[in-house]
């Protein structure tokens, strides 16, 4: 077989990581031989990382024993790598909102607790971008999802608390106190905690389960909040429309 993958690394990772291209390649019931053969490795190895694979999840065997297919592990890291699919209803709403707001709107999604930029306003772009992806409780977009995983696991996520501000929220006391406001308002906000000057609104769009699944957050200068504020009533308006179109 005249195949090259695209991932050269060296080690028993990096052989995993070739395998599981070779049958995402050559797709379900790929033998193992077929497998030592394209990556030009011993048997021994190639049944090593295959035999570890399985067990992990990240292959399963075809029901005739001969062949692998990948296997659910990858499946979960394919959904967690894609973008959020935002479909064009949903989106035209959105930028018929924009078009009468005078502050940033953008759409957040969330995905095995983590946060998804889903559709970003294009006027205007988020400054802290990675910041608000990587510490949700330092955005109202974070606190809603940890005010939902609070809500139904008992406890936010123990990681630590990061400063990102002199006003971002280190006390894990005051962020629960935060938080069980948030479920009681159905609403979150965030004053310079995740970037200085800046403040947001973050209001929650649920699944027909009820179950958090999208955001729609306000973005603006933190000397202009009372203003954002002021949108509020449209924006619950709003997330009631997107619901359906989202999910």
């Amino acid at each position: 077989m005249n195949y090259r993958p695209s991932y050269a690394g060296t080690g028993p990772a990096a052989t995993s990581l070739r395998i599981l291209e070779v049958v995402a390649r050559f797709g379900t019931g790929t033998t193992a031989k077929e497998i030592t053969e394209a990556l030009q490795i011993p048997q021994a190895t190639a049944y090593r990382a295959l035999n570890a694979l399985v067990a992990d999840e990240y292959l399963a065997r075809t029901s005739n024993l001969r062949g692998f297919a990948l296997g659910h592990a990858i499946t979960g890291l394919i959904t967690a790598a894609a973008p959020p699919i935002v479909p064009t209803a949903a989106r035209n709403v959105m930028e018929r909102f924009r078009s009468g707001n005078r502050f940033a709107v953008h759409l957040i999604m969330y995905r095995n607790a983590s946060l998804r930029i889903a559709d970003e306003d294009p006027d205007y772009p988020l400054h802290a971008a990675f910041e608000m992806l990587r510490y949700p409780h330092a955005s109202a977009a974070g606190k809603l999802m940890l005010a939902e995983l609070g809500d139904s696991s008992g406890s936010a996520p123990m990681r630590p608390l990061t400063k990102l501000t002199e006003y971002t929220i280190t006390d894990r006391s005051q962020l629960e106190a935060v938080l069980a406001e948030v479920r009681a308002t159905k609403q979150a906000s965030d004053v310079n905690e995740l970037e200085e000057g800046s403040a947001s609104l973050a209001f929650p769009i649920t699944m027909p389960d009820g179950n958090l699944g999208a955001a729609l957050c306000l973005f603006g200068p933190s000397a202009r909040f009372p203003t954002i504020c002021d949108q509020q009533e449209a924006a619950r308006e709003l997330t009631l429309r997107m619901a359906p179109l989202l999910f």
